[in-house]
């Protein structure tokens, strides 16, 4: 039996108490950041002005970008480092990246840069592609001074690396006697990054720790596996402790100081068995195991290894569906799934962030793993496939909904994501046997468009229905009881 959080039974049985049908308050006491990805539009002038368009219209309110170092340094491809001052920001060919962070200005939408490899191969130790072994601390550390300095108020909040603990990211992953590398680059690259934020002159930085792949390992065999143990991910919160210098026990092993961070960014990615799926692995941290990162992180706290209380940002998710053959549920799933996550972080009140991971599908790639021998893997997490048609997720993403079985009843939570204030929205029901939907409720929503309702009434399906002040409206895919 999938193991479900002990604060979400809580928190649904609470609402379940409200009475047979009836509105109560939100299931939780906090609204949550919502980041929006869709790097490939974006990045493509020609597709750019579009892409927008849909994010606004679908409800987005904040963007998060991945600058790759390589995309803009002088002589990205040389093994040569070029002469020049990398600290100035003039000497950088910033192309795409400035017209999406000038438009997020401009709709004024947060942006959460995410500066990440590859990175020249001049900072590489290695100089061999894909560059991404080994990048020198002082390079990093002038570059991040030259993005802060480009960027400055149009970035409200920065992460550094992308799935650090992810061999397609950052090389090596392992020492040769199998214990992870990675953690102790990431953790000399953070402060890099950091050292140069605050060199561009922002005292007290927004800066996002971690980034971490939600699955891996704690340690591998390299007699056995040879190199292809190199090329496994460290689990999440074995990287967390490592880059933490923590012991298996939460306790400090060596001198190194404690960091300061704005937030622990992870993406908590499932698999096809749903967002309430509990990994095996004790270090994985998939959406449904959202708790052990926030016990590992009350736990480095208590070793004053970082600061208390670090809030959990979720900067990339996504549910992958159909055409993916190893990962991919039915986009009826996808479209329920991912809801079901979105109210998992929200009834989490550690978290301060979820995300979107993609607007459109990528193209079709090799199985999971394929990365890191070269190829492509293609997430299909869209809310459009590849040929920009829509997935039952394009029109259920402005208005999520949830509902959950309970012994007596449903539980039913939901967000208006376009709403500027309190709203109202008309729940819709399908009973058994009916081929038409009926008004279960029309319910009102708090300040931040998030709204629940108990109900007793027997469905098969449900969905919501809305109507902005401007006249347009929203309706919601079907969505079965879990």
């Amino acid at each position: 039996m999938l193991k479900i959080p002990r604060t979400l039974i809580t928190l649904l049985a609470l609402a379940m108490v409200a009475g047979a049908i009836g509105t109560s308050t939100a299931l939780a006491s906090h609204s949550q950041t919502t980041y929006f990805e869709a790097s490939n539009e974006l990045l493509n002038a020609a597709t750019r002005p579009h892409a927008f368009e849909q994010m606004r219209s679908l409800g987005v309110h904040a963007l998060r970008v991945e600058l790759a170092w390589a995309d803009v340094a002088p002589g990205a491809g040389s093994a040569t480092r070029p002469s020049f001052e990398a600290t100035n920001p003039g000497l950088y060919a910033w192309g795409a990246y400035d017209a999406i962070l000038t438009e997020a200005q401009r709709l004024h939408w947060p942006v959460l840069l995410t500066v990440t490899s590859p990175v020249p191969r001049w900072a590489t130790s290695n100089h061999k592609k894909p560059y991404i072994t080994r990048p020198d601390d002082r390079d990093f550390r002038e570059f991040m001074t030259a993005v802060a300095l480009h960027y400055g108020s149009e970035v409200s909040m920065y992460s550094i690396w992308n799935e650090p603990n992810h061999p397609a990211f950052l090389m090596p992953q392992w020492n040769s006697n199998g214990t992870p590398a990675s953690p102790r680059i990431y953790r000399g690259l953070y402060q890099a990054g950091y050292e140069g934020i605050k060199a561009a002159g922002i005292a007290h930085p927004k800066i996002l720790f971690g980034e971490t792949a939600p699955t891996g390992y704690d340690t591998v065999n390299v007699r056995s596996e040879k190199s292809r143990a190199l090329l496994h991910d460290v689990a999440p919160l074995a990287f967390l402790r490592g880059a933490l210098c923590l012991n298996a026990n939460y306790r400090r092993a060596g001198a190194c100081g404690a960091l300061s961070m704005s937030g622990y960014a992870h993406h908590a990615y499932t698999l096809p068995a749903g967002p309430k799926y509990v990994p095996p692995i004790s270090d994985d941290v998939t959406i449904g195991a959202l708790s052990r990162l926030s016990r590992a992180l009350d736990l480095a706290a208590r070793a004053h290894a970082i600061n208390a209380h670090v809030p959990i940002y979720l900067t990339e998710f996504g549910v992958q569906s159909k055409p993916n053959r190893q990962l991919g549920v039915s986009v009826a799933q996808q479209a329920e799934y991912d809801a079901i996550s979105e109210h998992i972080a929200y009834s989490n009140p550690r978290v301060a962030a979820f995300s979107q991971y993609l607007l459109r599908d990528d193209p079709l790639g090799g199985a999971p793993g394929a990365s890191v021998h070269g190829g492509t893997v293609g997430f299909q997490t869209g809310l459009e496939y590849v040929s920009g048609s829509r997935k039952p997720l394009f029109v259920g993403w402005p208005v999520p909904l949830t509902v959950t079985r309970l012994r007596h009843g449903f539980s039913l939570w939901g967000l208006v994501r376009q709403a500027t204030g309190a709203t109202t929205v008309t729940v819709l029901i399908r009973r058994s046997g009916s081929k038409s939907y009926r008004i279960l409720k029309k319910v009102p929503t708090d300040s931040h468009g998030y709204w629940t309702l108990s109900s007793s009434t027997q469905g098969q399906f449900w969905r919501v229905r809305w109507k902005s002040p401007a006249g347009v409206k929203y309706e919601g895919p079907p969505i079965r009881a879990y």
